[in-house]
């Protein structure tokens, strides 16, 4: 039996051959779309998922209530990780981590490195699953000047893993750091990249703002919770614990999981908001609209085929078949068919991975593990079953007296189910093209916003190496080379990250009034190399003396602040007291995602980055110069630099790389959806032929032909634009809430879909309209 099906299977393959190559290149196309989909869904899914302790490890977040709603942040109390070990019996481990901001130099002897670093507390270890190659996990960070480095550096630095006991030397630190371990990194994605591990408590010391203060937030903590320890009643237990510690604490503490971090990044007024899970779902629903697209055009020319196969379902009820039977034929047969496209898919995937993997930025591979044969298996049959259901238990159905006299008629139930199917098609097409437009708009919003400052031309490098002892002389010859118009250096970066504290008393200042502020530590000349303005007074300028007891606050500061004529008044901070010299015009330093924040700066020359403002037209010139300045006082270092609109860029990698991502997959699925709409046209074209003969002899044009034959699609387009409109509106909206600075959804993004819908449409029916339309008469009236 089964040698008999598959015999008919190939010999209705052969003899409707266009429409099965049809079915064929839609089948393969989906499931290759659908395969690549899954590859990169199943790699975002698995950062930082690499912990041995994953259920039980959680980072210890904040909310801030403040006069425009609740902020999220990361940082929290540097006392906080030893405060929840001692005082709470759910905690097996605490501990604080300060992640690196950049790569500074690391040295042993000659060779030179630049790496990430990070501080972290004595457990790290304990909480985190980086296997140590070398080294006690209880005893690696017991000394203050201890050091851990991975096993990628140890072979750059010393081509050897077997260095216990030796000392590198890190930036413009003179003390050495004896090495006490080795670690592995993690075979799996990590938002925690680090190259060094060092004491967190040396960190902590150097740091002022980071001082055994409860009112000032520095270092992430973590949590190992106790076995059998609830997470949510846990969380809620700690909510005021820094208002314990200190009564005008701002935070509001709760947990999110570790590996949590990654896909679900995003808070809104102190929830959680979704985040690059966002994407996750948004492609796993795309690859299963791309395969019903691909399993309705299946449908669709099956059914639409149903009077070929008719007396062929008949003679075999007649002979004995029974229903069942026919059904697993013709599912067998939707099998058939996609297990060839599965052939062909797995073909283009093999093809497409490099350039999928440069789109976007992973190092996908397609093994043949476990997993990826369940998802292959499992993706080919849910394909197979879904295109070949409806035809089946359609077929199945046929009365055989009926069919077998030649009776065969369409019902209006197949019809509109049809013609249900295609408007499905194009109203999942059409919403494909309202989100690639507004995405498009979206990111070319984000291009080209005025953040206030102007990063055009300008420069940042690492203030490293021998350059912080001799910073005055350098920044000197460097502001005096050709083509440079300015440089300052800056303490954090434009683009997020930054330290902050809600510490800051003013006279005036509500007893209930609650401001968290960012911190930015600047030089002179800061403002005028980044072209920020004034809004009142004036920005830090030698020409006054020193301004290291001077402060400036953006505009949103003074208006939660609610100063008035703030020039010359006096804030405290960390047992000091600072004069507002200048108020300045708000700019962004964060991204789109968040509205521009309360934010002071104080001037601290010779900061960790170098910001230099070159001429346009000279970047070349200017660059080789500047290498050869930096080369004069780091010989041996290689002088890496950064555009600052590319950090700014940067921000927004992952979403431009989704918005490529997201135009190849609509794209794939507007092309399967012209796939079936051009075999049903080829089909109504060929059942039309004697009608449209005739109309022909009596004196038709081309035109009207045309037209007949057109009409009847662009009716289905038309009602599927007014379904989609509203639904891509919806989704789109849903999808810009998440930037704090968007576009509108004009109805210019409408009017150019629509447009662009008809003429595809068009295009797609168009070829067997105008070739059924020149069809010579005479044959089509005698059936030739």
């Amino acid at each position: 039996m089964f040698k008999n099906n598959l015999k008919i299977a190939w010999r209705n393959f052969l003899k409707n051959r266009q429409f099965a190559i049809l079915n064929l290149i839609g089948l393969s196309t989906a499931l290759a779309s659908a395969l690549l989909i899954f590859l990169w869904v199943n790699d975002e899914r698995q950062v930082d998922k690499f912990n041995q302790n994953d259920s039980r490890l959680f980072e210890v977040m904040a909310n801030i209530s403040l006069g425009d709603g609740i902020h999220t942040q990361e940082y929290t109390p540097g006392l906080l990780a030893k405060a929840l070990k001692d005082e709470m019996p759910e905690v097996d481990y605490a501990v604080s981590v300060v992640p690196g901001f950049g790569k500074d130099i690391v040295a042993s002897g000659n060779q030179q490195i630049k790496a990430m670093p990070q501080w972290a507390d004595k457990d790290f270890f304990n909480a985190f699953s980086y296997p140590l190659i070398k080294g006690n996990k209880d005893q690696v960070l017991t000394d203050e000047y201890a050091v851990l480095l991975s096993d990628e550096l140890a072979m750059k630095l010393f081509h050897s893993t077997d260095i216990l006991g030796k000392t590198i030397k890190w930036a413009n630190d003179k003390e050495p750091y004896t090495i006490t371990g080795i670690f592995k990194k993690p075979a799996v994605a990590t938002t925690a990249t680090f190259d060094l591990l060092f004491n967190y408590r040396l960190f902590f010391d150097r740091d002022a703002l980071n001082e055994a203060n409860w009112q000032n937030n520095g270092p992430v903590t973590y949590v190992v919770l106790r076995q059998g320890a609830n997470a949510g009643q846990f969380s809620n237990k700690i909510a005021g614990f820094t208002r314990l510690k200190n009564s005008k604490s701002l935070l509001t503490l709760f947990l999110r999981k570790f590996s949590d971090k990654y896909l679900y990044g995003n808070f809104e007024n102190g929830k959680q908001a979704g985040g690059r899970i966002a994407y996750v779902r948004l492609f796993s629903v795309v690859a299963i609209f791309i395969l019903i697209i691909a399993c309705i055009n299946f449908m669709n020319l099956s059914t639409a085929k149903a009077a070929n196969r008719s007396k062929e379902v008949g003679v075999k009820k007649v002979v004995g078949a029974s229903r069942q039977s026919l059904i697993f034929q013709y599912l067998g047969e939707s099998l058939l068919m996609s297990f060839f496209s599965l052939l062909l898919a797995l073909g283009l995937v093999f093809a497409l991975l490099p350039e999928f993997n440069r789109i976007t930025g992973k190092k996908l591979s397609f093994n043949f593990n476990a997993d990826i044969l369940l998802a292959v298996c499992l993706i080919t049959c849910f394909t197979g079953l879904v295109a070949g259901s409806y035809p089946a238990f359609y077929l199945s159905k046929f009365n055989p007296v009926t069919v077998l006299k030649g009776k065969f008629s369409r019902s209006i139930t197949e019809l509109l189910m049809r013609k249900g199917l295609v408007i499905f098609q194009f109203t999942i097409s059409v919403i494909f093209i309202v989100s690639v437009l507004v995405v498009l708009q979206q990111m070319n919003f984000i291009r080209s916003k005025n953040l206030g400052y102007n990063k055009d031309n300008v420069i940042v490098f690492s203030n490293e190496g021998q350059v912080p002892a001799k910073f005055q002389p350098f920044m000197t010859e460097l502001k005096n080379l050709p083509g440079v118009l300015n440089a300052t250096s800056f303490g954090d970066n434009l683009t997020g990250g930054h330290g902050g504290t809600g510490n800051l008393n003013w006279e005036g200042k509500k007893s209930d009034q609650k401001i968290e502020f960012s911190a930015l530590a600047v030089d002179y000349g800061f403002t005028q190399t980044l072209g920020l303005k004034m809004a009142e007074g004036r920005a830090f300028s030698k020409s006054y003396g020193s301004d290291s007891s001077k402060i400036i606050f953006n505009q949103a500061a003074i208006k939660a602040m609610g100063l008035k004529d703030p020039i010359g008044k006096t804030v405290k901070a960390w047992g000091n007291q600072y004069q507002i010299i200048g108020v300045i015009k708000d700019f962004h330093f964060e991204s789109l995602y968040e509205k521009i924040k309360p934010c002071f700066l104080r001037v601290f020359p010779n900061n960790a980055n170098i910001v230099v403002k070159i001429s346009a037209g000279s970047e070349k010139e200017t660059l080789s110069k500047m290498q050869g300045l930096y080369a004069g006082y780091n010989q041996g270092l290689p002088f890496e630099y950064r555009f600052l609109d590319e950090d700014y860029q940067a921000l927004y990698a992952s979403e431009e790389r989704v918005a490529v991502l997201f135009q190849y997959f609509a794209a794939m699925a507007i092309v399967i959806s012209c796939l079936g709409m051009f075999g049903l046209a080829a089909f109504t074209a060929q059942n039309r032929q004697k009608e449209i003969g005739i109309r022909k002899v009596v004196g038709a044009s081309i035109n009207n032909m045309v037209l007949l034959l057109s009409k009847d699609f662009m009716k289905l387009v038309f009602i599927a634009v007014l379904i989609a409109f509203p639904l891509a509106w919806w989704v789109m909206n849903t999808w810009l809430s998440a930037f704090a600075y968007r576009v509108s959804l004009g109805p210019g993004i409408f009017v150019s879909t629509f447009f662009a819908i008809v003429i595809i449409a068009l295009l797609t029916v168009s070829y067997q309209s105008i070739k059924a339309a020149f069809a010579n008469p005479v044959k089509s009236l005698s059936g030739e």
